[in-house]
């Protein structure tokens, strides 16, 4: 299972310490140093179901310092993966990715239910 974070992150620190109670094994990447590809985004848009807005990180400031708010409605689907794989600020975190779902966002419960704990 992969966990997709950045370390400086209050979400991912408390995600991180509930996996670790948990007994969740998993790898660690951290989004900044080890952004996700294209490809990547790609699959796990497609695997998650969501919408892909929901894969931006619409609290951070470069989504802000780029005006992504009013631009995302006009960009195609492909645009908004290329744009979200250059830089790994842009995406939402933490995500968990592992056989058969990805999870975008630290909800407990949610996190829960798909782990089984």
């Amino acid at each position: 299972m992969q966990f997709i974070c950045y370390p400086k992150c209050s979400t991912c620190l408390k995600a991180k310490k509930w996996l670790e109670e948990k007994g969740v094994a998993f790898e660690e990447r951290h989004i900044k140093d080890n952004k996700p590809s294209a490809q990547e985004l790609r699959a796990w848009y497609k695997e998650s179901g969501l919408p892909l807005k929901k894969f931006f990180n619409t609290s951070g400031l470069l989504y802000k310092e780029l005006q992504l708010k009013e631009k995302l409605p006009a960009m195609s689907e492909e645009e908004q993966i290329t744009l979200l794989a250059t830089d790994g600020m842009l995406v939402k975190r933490p995500l968990l990715i592992g056989d058969g779902f990805v999870l975008v966002g630290f909800k407990e419960a949610e996190w829960a239910a798909v782990l089984g704990r």
